[in-house]
């Protein structure tokens, strides 16, 4: 089947029996040219669900239960019904069996609370040629440090802001990427108000200093990044140190060297911060980038 590929699902309850083929009688197919949502759809309306994107490199779905798992975790923030990830992980199946085994595609999974009113959750999965990330995984990209407007604390004094989540709300995500371009740059750097580092609007921060990588620690404020464990999987196996920690800007400033890193565009690293040019270690994103591309579970 050609891109891109739609397919419905029909939510069933987390602890529903995995009985195997059973699964694709709840996945509907829907045609490009067709509908595919209701009008009253609150994931449209009011961005009221939670997703994940991966990717799938020549026919292999990257990290499928890393991601899963991260769904169910935004579900849980969000008080949206557990989604049952034996029929999440047959529809990544039926997708990839369905669509181009060539090159790199990206995987999007939307559980939303539903149509307004509505007695139960909605539910799809969409495929799409991913774009031509090769040109900025080598030349790098430009970013730029923003305020988010939170403290470190915010997470923990006010869950309701569902900053641990993965929400579809992302209105403010696209609004800092389009003032980085306004700025003359390519991306953002999420920075705390008390001047701490967290993430970017579709990314996560890796840097290093010397032999020693760390990424912000984990908190109910950042989104705990799939392709950053696993590249820290990597490194540990090639025994380098790496470290979950606070992160001050100045030492974000400091680095030897920053990536963004994130399931389909992978690990880019950032030349210049904020006007100012920041020291690159090729070899390290050329090897970065052949692991990220190789199949990996």
């Amino acid at each position: 089947m050609s891109l891109p590929y739609t397919l419905l699902i029909t939510p069933l309850p987390a602890d529903a029996p995995d009985d195997g083929s059973w699964f694709t009688e709840t996945f509907t197919e829907v045609e490009a040219s067709e509908p595919a949502l209701r009008v009253s759809e609150l994931s449209t309306q009011r961005g009221d669900g939670v997703f994940e994107t991966l990717s799938v490199v020549n026919g292999h779905a990257q990290e499928v239960q890393p991601h899963l798992a991260r769904l169910a975790r935004s579900a849980e923030i969000c008080d949206l019904p557990a989604p049952n990830l034996a029929q999440w992980s047959a529809a990544i199946s039926q997708a990839v069996a369905r669509i181009p085994s060539q090159g790199e595609l990206a995987i999007k999974l939307v559980l939303s609370r539903g149509v307004e009113h509505g007695p139960s959750p909605t539910a799809w999965l969409h495929a799409s040629a991913a774009s031509d990330f090769s040109p900025v995984r080598q030349s790098g990209v430009r970013a730029i440090t923003l305020d988010r407007g939170y403290d470190r604390g915010v997470a923990e004094r006010a869950p309701w802001l569902l900053l641990g989540a993965k929400t579809l709300s992302y209105a403010v995500n696209m609004a800092a990427l389009r003032e980085a371009h306004r700025r003359g740059a390519d991306d953002t750097i999420f920075v705390t108000s008390d001047g701490y580092v967290m993430e970017g609007p579709t990314s996560s921060v890796i840097i290093r200093h010397g032999d020693v990588f760390s990424t912000p620690a984990p908190s109910g404020a950042i989104l705990h990044g799939t392709t950053q464990r696993s590249l820290f999987n990597y490194l540990e196996r090639h025994g380098h140190a790496v470290s979950y920690r606070d992160i001050s800007i100045e030492e974000l400033r400091t680095a030897d060297a920053v990536w963004l890193v994130s399931s389909v565009r992978l690990a880019v690293a950032v030349i210049e911060l904020d006007g100012v040019q920041m020291p690159v270690d090729a070899p390290l994103t050329e090897l970065f980038t052949e692991y990220l591309l190789s199949p990996r579970d």
